[in-house]
């Protein structure tokens, strides 16, 4: 076998290698990104499974307290449809470092990574979309000349 030969075949087993290691690490660490429908069709396949799941967190749902481990979140999350029909709800716990945009009374979109574990969604991450168009609050003066 010659030298360019045997530099060659070193560089295709080089190649292989960086393949495989790619795809593998890629493999482990890939995540589902569902919706909450998405979810609910799917849900007893996904015990046990690490899941990343976008919905609008329902309102009146949230419930925080702290602890000394950070603070804990629990809430629920639905479909982003506002038509006020049934949705299907995902239960979502979270223990860490809250959003800024997450409010309390609900309606926020986010997006929760963890392990489902057949009721609840144990979140590791927690991270919430910026609205798609920011709209100036009422001033309140323009609020009390139409009251009157």
């Amino acid at each position: 076998m010659g030298k360019k030969a045997r530099l060659g075949f070193a560089a295709f087993v080089l190649v292989g290698v960086v393949a495989y290691l790619m795809y593998t690490g890629v493999r482990q660490t890939a995540v589902y990104y569902i919706t909450v429908n998405e979810f609910a069709q799917r849900r007893h396949q996904l015990v046990g499974e690490g899941v990343r799941v976008a919905g609008r967190v329902a309102s009146g749902s949230v419930k925080r307290r702290m602890t000394p481990a950070g603070e804990e979140v629990w809430f629920e999350i639905g479909d982003f449809k506002d038509d006020g029909g049934t949705t299907p709800v995902l239960q979502v716990y979270y223990t860490g470092v809250v959003p800024d945009m997450f409010r309390n009374e609900g309606g926020s979109d986010v997006i929760v990574e963890g392990r489902y574990d057949g009721s609840v969604l144990r979140a590791q991450s927690l991270m919430t979309s910026c609205p798609s168009k920011y709209e100036p609050m009422e001033p309140a003066s323009a609020a009390q000349a139409g009251g009157n």
